[in-house]
């Protein structure tokens, strides 16, 4: 029973650890495309850079797996990206580089450098992929790296392995791992507010979906990697910031899909209304 949940417990690990590889991609991307990074709140990208560098630290104090520290430091580096984007784009619009500004709904303050509006604020005037193409898209892609996962699994149990028996969860506490453990918790989860509160002045504009489906497809596979592992309390205790962190945050994430489907939902209405003939 212990190596049944022991294969679940890794299946769905790799899952995790191939969305996460993958997760910031789509909006770097679309950075890059839009030349702009007005879709994202500056707080929600400091905040989650918060949470990756306690988490980060936190496995470099629990003495984790090399890989599991590898990743910690790969996410800082896509934050950094991130930032980088925005604030590159924001010089290049300042400086008069900007040959074709994004314009994202909402944003005409100072904060966003008043961005010209050369992109139109009509989706019915420029091309685009409606909400089920968008949905067929990235459920194609979650299948693709949900198979990645589960491949590499099977390759990482063909290699051969000297140890090949489940070690026993260690219930040991470590109140500066836990302390840290939180505060990343913490910082995941309030680090969407400031996106969420965003969205609704920049009806999502900007903003690449695949971000926060690949967040919670990652997040939630996890969550069930450390359950599977083993449900003894004293583990479940331990890992109690872990199990905060993931699982609460996927539900703010569905509240950010919910802004992004909604928002494309009524502007494909208006596209459409606009285009009956009166």
């Amino acid at each position: 029973m212990f190596g049944q949940g022991n294969a679940a417990s890794s299946v769905f690990g790799w899952i995790s650890i191939a969305c996460w590889i993958v997760v910031y991609s789509p909006q770097i991307i679309e950075n890059y495309q839009l030349e702009s990074g007005e879709g994202l709140s500056l707080l929600f990208i400091y905040v989650w850079l918060l949470g990756d560098v306690c988490n980060l630290m936190g496995a470099v104090m629990a003495g984790l797996l090399p890989t599991v520290i590898i990743l910690g430091v790969y996410y800082t580096l896509c934050d950094t990206t991130l930032l980088c984007q925005v604030y590159y784009y924001r010089w290049k619009r300042q400086t008069g580089q900007h040959v074709v500004p994004a314009h994202i709904p909402g944003e005409v303050s100072e904060e966003t450098c008043l961005i010209a509006d050369s992109r139109s604020a009509d989706p019915s005037e420029r091309p685009g992929s409606s909400i089920t193409q968008i949905f067929v898209r990235y459920l194609a892609a979650v299948s693709f790296v949900s198979a990645a996962g589960v491949a590499a699994y099977c390759i990482s149990n063909w290699l051969p392995n000297d140890d090949t028996s489940p070690a026993l969860p260690d219930t040991k506490l470590d109140w500066h791992v836990q302390l840290i453990g939180w505060t990343s918790a913490t910082a995941y989860l309030f680090a969407r507010l400031p996106q969420i509160v965003k969205n609704f002045k920049t009806r999502c504009e900007g903003l690449a979906p695949g971000l926060f489906v690949f967040s919670i497809l990652g997040n939630t596979t996890y969550v069930l990697s450390i359950i599977a592992a083993s449900r003894d309390v004293d583990y479940l205790i331990r890992n109690a910031s872990w199990l905060a962190g993931s699982g609460l945050t996927v539900f703010l994430d569905i509240l950010v899909l919910s802004q992004f489907f909604y928002y494309g939902f009524i502007s494909g209405q208006r596209g459409w209304i606009d285009r009956v003939p009166a």
